[in-house]
């Protein structure tokens, strides 16, 4: 299968981000693989490609402005356009505990610097990539921790969590979505959250029920909508017993 779509994923390296790749890749997609480590990218290039892949390293700090601007710079230079964004990139970090009266500033910032002002960075920089596509999609991946409806309902197996700095930033990702979507709702791009559920990766010392592979599932589902597809919903794994996929509450 071949086609003239690209996409760019933040983090793409290992863990959901790799797993998108692959399977947007195994779909046809030209696969532009951010990763902050330069040797990490390319080791995830080849192996997509031995993958039969069509993919490329992007050096990509999203926490770097002027890294971000050279990544821009080289897509436009290459590509000229850019069908999808995937800002998959992000980090989880807490101090002692856990709990909200232990958080610290600097953990706050740091968290907050890679799963929001990350993705606004980059997001603006490829924007003009983006709208010169036929039909773009943005696909941030957030989750389901950042859902105030769910995370202050009793009844749901998360709601024993209280923490500030990761559940807090994809409340604030949430509402970045929401305001892209709004912004860009004249135009054919498509803006969307991704709940990927709680996967086996770094992020979380591998300890999730889901596989990459899975939640990687809800980011390419999102990054292939048709033009009849939504935009501005938070969409993915439901945590209610059914293994299903469906709108999240903000």
């Amino acid at each position: 299968m071949t086609t003239n779509m690209t996409v760019l994923i933040t983090g793409a390296n290992k863990g959901i981000g790799l797993a998108t790749a692959r399977q947007l890749g195994g779909r046809g997609y030209t696969v532009l693989v951010g990763a902050r480590d330069p040797e990490r990218g390319r080791e995830a290039e080849r192996v997509l490609r031995d993958g039969g892949a069509d993919a490329y390293a992007v050096e990509l700090d999203v926490t770097d402005e002027e890294s971000v601007a050279r990544a821009a710079k080289q897509v436009s230079d290459r590509y000229g356009h850019l069908d999808v964004l995937v800002n998959n990139a992000g980090i989880a970090r807490g101090d002692g505990t856990g709990r909200p009266s232990e958080t610290t500033l600097a953990t706050l910032r740091e968290v907050y610097e890679t799963n929001v002002f990350g993705v606004v960075t980059v997001t603006n920089a490829l924007l003009p990539l983006l709208l010169a596509a036929p039909a773009a999609r943005i696909v941030n991946v957030s989750s389901e921790v950042g859902s105030i409806g769910i995370m202050t309902d009793p009844a749901h197996p998360l709601f024993p969590i209280a923490s500030v700095p990761y559940p807090s930033s994809k409340s604030a990702l949430n509402m970045v979505t929401a305001m892209y979507a709004k912004e860009l709702r004249d135009t054919p791009i498509k803006v969307n959250a991704a709940n990927p559920g709680y996967c086996a990766t770094d992020l979380n010392g591998n300890s999730g029920f889901r596989t990459p592979e899975q939640g990687a599932e809800v980011s390419v589902h999102l990054a292939t909508l048709g033009e009849d597809g939504p935009s501005g919903l938070l969409w993915g794994f439901l945590m209610d017993g059914s293994d299903s996929y469906g709108v999240m509450p903000w």
